[in-house]
């Protein structure tokens, strides 16, 4: 079954918004891709964990699709792809901060359970601080 176009008619901004990033990944793709700024696919995969094959590369095509991630790929053997955020891309995961915000004090408030990334975790260490999805 063909998944219909992103494209509208839209009933507001929060409705063309969420379009985009749809799905439980996106946002972590985002993220992920803010906090490492290039990744190759076994490296996004490595820092989702749940995602699936499947799915990640779905979610990757759309985004590229919708010019937020830049997929680079090098004429070599093995073949080696890449992927980073456009300024379009950026603008949006700023746009998220604050939901990332509300999220993290959601969080503190209900005392919910915070999944542990060795990567994620060893950037927050180098950066001097930690970072919400």
């Amino acid at each position: 079954m063909a998944k219909a176009p992103r494209n509208g008619p839209y009933v507001c901004g929060i409705d063309a918004g969420l379009d985009v990033v749809s799905g439980k990944w996106k946002g972590l793709i985002l993220w992920e891709l803010d906090a490492h700024g290039i990744r190759r696919f076994a490296e996004l995969r490595r820092g989702l964990p749940g995602v699936s094959e499947k799915v990640l590369t779905q979610h990757l095509r759309e985004m590229e699709e919708d010019g937020l991630v830049h997929r680079q790929v090098y004429a070599e053997v093995p073949p080696r792809v890449e992927y980073s955020l456009t300024e379009h891309g950026h603008t949006l995961n700023r746009a998220l901060e604050p939901l990332g915000a509300w999220g993290t004090e959601r969080i503190r408030r209900e005392a919910s359970e915070v999944a542990e990334v060795a990567e994620v975790a060893e950037v927050a260490d180098a950066a001097g601080a930690t970072r919400s999805p």
